[in-house]
């Protein structure tokens, strides 16, 4: 089986659209924002070039890997994160806009202040980001459960991918 290596030498205009092409998904749109003649037809035959497609699946490929690593990374914040900042809310009066910028309230779900003057926070359900993150991990090849993991750090054994 033979294997062609192509060159994915690319001009400031071709990664330009090849950029636009992955936000926009429209060949000719992509192809008028980086400043081609005829955006119709240059759309086209740049989705019909070699080097422009192998660029397009690079991409593609990469932006999967990073929205997967961003999930992963909200995941374990869900999993693992303090409470502790939306605890402080529940004493707070009148907290400013300031006081809430500077929290973090990535855990809470919802928040509700009754007529009472009360306040009720909800947090995302922890378990079930535990279970995305073992889904998450059992999808890479070859990588064990993540309750596997957790149980092998409590004994105090490492724990190999």
């Amino acid at each position: 089986m033979e294997v062609t290596v192509i060159k994915n030498k690319l001009t400031a205009r071709e990664r330009e659209f090849c950029l636009l092409f992955m936000q926009t998904g429209d060949a000719a749109v992509s192809a008028r924002r980086a400043g081609f003649r005829n955006p119709g037809a240059d759309g086209e035959r740049l989705l019909c070039d070699e080097k422009i497609c192998a660029e397009l699946e690079r991409l593609s490929d990469y932006r999967a890997r990073l929205l997967r690593a961003m999930a992963v990374i909200g995941y374990r914040r869900l999993a693992f994160g303090s409470t502790s900042d939306a605890a402080s809310l529940m004493f707070e009066e009148n907290p400013s806009r300031e006081t809430l910028e500077n929290m973090d309230l990535f855990l809470v779900s919802e928040i509700k202040r009754p007529k009472d003057g009360a306040m009720e926070i909800k947090f995302f359900d922890r378990v079930k980001a535990l279970e995305k993150l073992e889904t998450l991990s059992m999808e890479r090849e070859g990588a064990g459960s993540l309750y596997d993991a957790i149980g092998s750090v409590a004994a105090g054994s490492e724990y190999d991918d």
